[in-house]
């Protein structure tokens, strides 16, 4: 969820991008399909209603929140909603990346709201939650990424809901990656989750402005330095990848020392989004399961609807995270 501040009326804010009017100016252009590939019997994607779904959208709008599942338009809005989760997104909710398959806007952000950490934990403790995932836009205007309004929040979460775990899913801070270690470690996370997405032969593609090496760098480094936090990451299928690809990047985190995974089709948001080349079918999501247990991993969901923030407790719960 993102916590908007109170913006003075002398204070622009730019125009969000989204669509094509956000990756059109990508190197890489899209294609679009002649024909858009039938969603398969398997793709169930439940529509928001219920007691439970209502009572967390009024709370959202009552006390000014965005989320993740909102913004990045997360197919498993209505289910999660429903039984009242929900993951919360700071530092606003424009991103300063144009990556083509995501739906979050692109444009220039706002700077970073002093009262959020504040905020954001008189929302958990409200929400009475037992578990938070918290992740963020890109912000590569910052010094450090973002990296320490994220030890903030936890830093205030903590404070007044001590029994709240939580894990934070980090941008790549590129660039700025000993700075935002450093920045993290005022306040660690039960879980610290990085997405590489995708195959590293369709980075330039998929993630403009990414770098496979350095993400994973992040994840090894982080675990170095702290042994005792679980570290995650996950990626979408369907983009153009192939098995073995898929296959050589699980292995590529367990080398650097990665927990957790989550594997899940990827659904493309609109026409100015990458389309979808394939509908992996659960039997093959089954194949990279039992492959990852193969290769360590404490916990590995893979299933086509599968989010990295979808159910993360009981995610984190079968890893073994108390």
């Amino acid at each position: 969820m993102t916590i908007l501040p109170d913006v003075p009326k002398t204070m622009p804010i730019s125009e969000k991008q989204t669509g094509k009017s956000k990756t059109s100016r990508n190197p890489i252009k899209i294609v679009p399909l002649q024909e858009r590939l039938r969603k398969p019997q398997w793709i169930r994607v439940k529509s928001g209603s219920g007691a439970g779904y209502n009572e967390v959208k009024r709370m959202l709008r009552e006390h000014g929140l965005h989320t993740v599942c909102e913004e990045a338009s997360c197919p498993n809005i209505g289910e999660c909603f429903g039984k009242g989760t929900a993951s919360f997104m700071i530092l606003g909710d424009v991103c300063t990346r144009r990556c083509p398959f995501c739906d979050v806007a692109h444009g220039k952000p706002l700077p970073p709201d002093a009262d959020e950490p504040k905020n954001l934990a008189h929302s958990i403790g409200l929400l009475k939650l037992r578990y938070v995932v918290i992740t963020s836009v890109d912000r590569d205007d910052l010094r450090d990424g973002g990296a320490q309004h994220f030890a903030a929040c936890l830093r205030a979460i903590r404070a007044s809901s001590p029994d709240t775990r939580l894990e934070t899913l980090v941008p790549d801070f590129r660039g700025r990656l000993d700075v935002a270690l450093d920045a993290m470690a005022v306040e660690l996370p039960d879980v610290l989750n990085h997405n590489l997405e995708t195959v590293p032969r369709l980075y330039p593609m998929a993630r403009p402005g990414a770098d496979y090496a350095h993400s994973l760098l992040l994840l090894k480094e982080f675990k170095a330095r702290f042994p005792q936090v679980t570290t995650k990451s996950g990626l979408m299928l369907g983009l153009g990848e192939t098995d073995d690809e898929v296959l050589q990047v699980m292995q590529d985190l367990r080398d650097h020392d990665v927990e957790m995974l989550t594997l899940g089709q990827y659904l493309q948001p609109s026409d100015g989004h990458l389309p979808v080349l394939r509908y992996v079918p659960p039997e093959t999501f089954k194949m990279f399961e039992d492959a990852a247990k193969a290769m360590g991993y404490s916990h590995a969901a893979c299933a086509p609807m599968v989010r990295s923030s979808y159910f993360a407790d009981e995610q984190a719960e079968q890893a073994g995270l108390k």
